[in-house]
């Protein structure tokens, strides 16, 4: 069985039966004068090389050892194959993801070559993965990634092309590229360094974090544990607003008891404090019906927030996802309709989104987060209870025939968030940012982020 994807769909390496070493074939047809040649990059979470050594291609084809190669341009009829070969269990620990691509070699662009597509196979075997790609103006396209998640290996079908060639397919994960020797410079006086300047937004931080240190120390720690997280992945002056949708379907009820919606939603403010200068977490309440409670999730009075909720929203007998998140994109994008065009905007949105079971108009959420591909927004599932009870989740996460992979999921037990040995602040900042970075790189790619 062959799996088809769409651009930006995944699938595991072991479901689709490879679980050794694999080899990732890009295919086209030349055109007179066009030709192209392959690319890969070891990346690490937060999607730059360690170094240029981590950048494969003919004149250097090898890297971490052996456990990427390049195997070379060949000829199959009249397509041009050019290949790596990927072992995942030789990869060094902190290589998250291989990215494989590639730019033209003469001029033209992509939409001149025909028969564009990426296959996945075993070393020597048929392939178990195809995805077949579009191009346009691109003058360098990324085909795939081969990427760690969790102790699993998949692959994602991207698509994402640059029209700088080359240099900026290269540079837009760390790799140096010198077009042209710079000339040499004259000599210039010597003169006492200046200070680096400060942006307004690392400013921000620095003033939020003082204000912390006297009205909020426990918020502060959050804040700093957050920075931690979004520093390694390249986010730390990042900004974007940020959404909380709750699930008050009258099986949460325990964990709201608990504690365990308000020790998230507190983690969720550190984000939203980072992220968003208005220092506003805006809340989505959905069951049987959608709430937006005014004012959203602040540092004022966050400590008591959820138990006000709890007061003024009763839980209800429902648990309607595609309603809430028709919500959400009414309140960003001003339409909650189906959507097959890209709807540009300046600042993405993030949405971290609770529930503890599956929704009851399944269909409608489905189309729902095909409509929002089209958008600036990224969805982070989160689900509270055994990952098995989550599989509409785990489907919704690996979608198939959206725009770009705009979803994220995990599961956690309730004792992960308040049993005896709770899951660190660090490592749930890490969950929370896992694929958002890389949904961001895409989105700008992709148009959908015009800044």
């Amino acid at each position: 069985m062959v799996h088809v994807l769409t651009r930006g769909g995944n699938v595991g390496l072991a479901q689709a039966g490879l679980t050794g070493p694999v080899v990732v074939t890009l295919t086209w047809t030349p055109a007179p004068g066009v030709d192209a040649d392959l690319s890969a990059f070891l990346t690490t979470a937060a999607g730059k090389v360690r170094s240029d050594a981590d950048f494969v291609f003919y004149n250097q084809p090898s890297g971490a050892g052996g456990a990427v190669r390049h195997l070379g341009k060949t000829a199959r009829g009249g397509a041009t194959v050019d290949q790596v070969r990927i072992d995942p269990a030789a990869l060094p620990a902190d290589v998250e993801k291989v990215v494989i691509g590639a730019s033209l070699d003469g001029a033209g662009t992509f939409g001149a070559l025909s028969g564009l597509a990426v296959e996945v196979g075993p070393d020597g075997g048929a392939a178990a993965i195809r995805c077949e790609l579009a191009a346009g103006a691109e003058t360098a396209l990324v085909f795939a990634e081969v990427y760690r998640r969790g102790a699993e290996w998949k692959v994602r079908a991207v698509g994402q092309g640059f029209t700088n060639g080359l240099a900026g397919m290269a540079t837009d994960v760390g790799v140096r590229v010198d077009d042209e020797p710079a000339p040499a410079a004259q000599p210039a006086p010597q003169a006492q360094p200046a200070a680096a300047p400060v942006s307004m937004e690392k400013r921000r931080i620095v003033d939020l974090e003082k204000k912390l240190a006297t009205s909020a120390p426990q918020m502060l720690s959050l804040v700093k544990t957050a920075g931690v997280s979004l520093e390694k992945r390249g986010l730390g002056e990042h900004t974007a607003r940020v959404a909380l949708v709750l699930d008050i379907s009258g099986s949460m009820a325990a964990l709201y008891r608990a504690g365990a919606v308000q020790r998230l939603a507190e983690r969720v403010l550190a984000l939203g404090l980072r992220f968003d200068d208005d220092g506003v977490v805006d809340v989505f309440l959905f069951g049987k019906d959608v709430h937006r409670p005014e004012p959203g999730l602040r540092l004022e009075g966050h400590q008591q927030y959820i138990a006000d909720l709890s007061r003024q929203y009763p839980l209800e007998y429902d648990t309607r996802y595609g309603a809430a998140m028709a919500a959400v994109r009414q309140a960003y994008f001003g339409d909650s309709r189906e959507r097959v065009e890209p709807q540009p905007a300046q600042v993405p949105v993030y949405v971290m989104f609770l529930t503890d079971g599956a929704p009851s108009d399944k269909s409608v959420a489905t189309k729902q987060i095909k409509s929002a591909s089209f958008e600036p927004v990224f969805w982070q599932f989160m689900g509270i209870g055994p990952e098995r009870q989550f599989s509409y989740l785990q489907r919704l996460d690996d979608l198939d025939g959206r725009y770009t992979d705009n979803a994220d999921f995990f599961a956690v037990s309730q004792d992960d968030l308040m049993g005896s040995r709770p899951i660190s602040d660090d490592a749930l900042f890490d969950r929370l940012m896992t694929e958002y970075p890389d949904w961001l790189r895409r989105a700008r790619a992709q148009g959908l982020l015009v800044r």
